[in-house]
């Protein structure tokens, strides 16, 4: 039988966590994880960039969101924490959005289960670039391009989220993209 957990170390955001051997990290901040596979009527897939601290990098991502981290909105249901982060982070907002996979990214290390959602029906509604000082940079890429694009970024020494070549995968089941 398991042993509980133990708290190892806690900060403002996240907590280190002992239990039967392992550590792992779990988020204070948050109850879940809403990551969009946002997709255009002309095909195009709409990525995010922004620097990420723990890489030290530009890393190319997918839209994505912590769930119940809104002080004013704790319980904030995850798709329309979706919806929110599609409209701060890339100013695009979605007619449809469907939740299409609940899988962790890195279950090795981190306790998070992110949340997939696909958007259809985008309008640009807002300028995007995400919220206090995130500084994100919005691509919209043709979907049958985005391999060859992801694979110049990378020579260019950005990362790529694991975490979008899934997306991509379920826009292409799911769209016959």
């Amino acid at each position: 039988m398991p042993k509980s957990a133990e708290i190892l170390h806690q900060g403002k955001f996240a907590r280190l966590v002992g239990r039967d051997g392992w550590e792992y990290v779990e988020r204070v901040n948050a109850s879940g994880v809403a990551v969009l596979i946002p997709i255009t009527e002309q095909q195009e897939v709409v990525l995010v960039e922004q620097f990420r601290v723990p890489v030290q990098k530009q890393v190319m991502e997918l839209p994505a969101g912590l769930v119940g981290d809104q002080a004013d909105n704790p319980d904030e249901p995850a798709i329309e924490t979706a919806r929110r982060e599609l409209i701060e982070e890339t100013g695009y907002d979605c007619s449809q959005i469907q939740k299409v996979f609940s899988g962790p990214s890195s279950p090795g290390i981190v306790a998070e289960v992110p949340d997939f959602y696909l958007a259809t029906g985008l309008t640009k509604v807002a300028e995007g670039g995400g919220v206090d000082g995130e500084n994100i940079i919005t691509h919209v890429v043709p979907f049958r391009e985005t391999h060859a694009w992801l694979e110049e970024k990378q020579k260019q020494g950005l990362l790529v989220d694991a975490k979008l070549y899934m997306g991509l995968w379920f826009a292409q089941q799911l769209l016959a993209l």
